[in-house]
């Protein structure tokens, strides 16, 4: 048989020994697209493939565990700990990675709305990216629409929030992320947000200082240019 026709058995014992983490990281990499922490994959993750991760996932955790010379064996708190953590970063605090954004209903400005409208605040979670450690707060969201913008229901504001921060994040990454995100689906005038946040990693540990907070902003548009609209929506969202 020549050699061109003949089954590569290296290859193929190559591709049924591939972990399932590498599978979609050979995929991301083929596209040439970024897999940071902070980005959203769920475009290469196939049917099936979730409950496969959280299953490699939870194995490494286990050797997380023994090397931190932990009885998982033994000590009942601990025996299905790597399950419970794989399970908690795939499918809760770092869904945002793994599955793609909310679907939203898009209405048009019938009413040529045309004020200020803000909401807030709406309590997000993420983690830091740097120690995993929790990040707590609360973000606002200023919109000045014009009569070809997008509106969207009230929830969805907080489900694309949610969706944006359950990602190993840095607050100054998330905003504008949030920003983009609603910027892009409501093509308003203008567009802000705030966030305000609690962040673990310095009231847990290094400095230990747990009345330290982060504020930082973004600013689209007539909310980035008119002096006058910008503090009539920081003035609002101080009450």
């Amino acid at each position: 048989m020549p050699n061109d026709l003949k089954p590569n058995y290296q290859a193929l014992s190559v591709s049924a020994s591939e972990s399932v983490s590498e599978r979609i990281r050979n995929r991301l990499l083929a596209s040439k697209t970024r897999h940071h922490a902070n980005d959203n994959i769920s475009a290469f993750i196939e049917a099936g493939e979730l409950d496969e991760l959280i299953s490699e996932v939870e194995a490494k955790m286990r050797d997380v565990l023994h090397s931190l010379v932990i009885d998982t064996e033994h000590d009942h708190n601990t025996q299905d700990t790597g399950r419970r953590v794989a399970k908690m970063f795939i499918n809760e605090v770092f869904r945002g990675r793994y599955a793609p954004m909310p679907s939203v209903t898009e209405f048009p400005n019938a009413s040529h709305l045309n004020e200020l409208m803000i909401i807030g605040p709406i309590t997000v979670r993420s983690a830091c990216s740097h120690h995993l450690c929790p990040i707590m707060g609360r973000v606002w969201i200023g919109v000045m629409p014009n009569e070809h913008s997008n509106l969207i229901g009230l929830s969805k504001y907080a489900r694309i929030a949610d969706w944006i921060m359950s990602r190993p994040q840095i607050q100054e990454e998330a905003v504008v992320q949030l920003a983009n995100a609603l910027q892009e689906k409501m093509q308003p005038d203008g567009l802000a947000v705030v966030m305000e946040a609690d962040h673990f990693c310095m009231h847990w540990r290094g400095v230990k200082d747990i009345e330290a907070k982060m504020i930082n902003s973004v600013m689209h548009g007539s909310l980035l240019k008119d002096a006058n609209l910008r503090r009539e929506f920081l003035t609002l969202i101080k009450h």
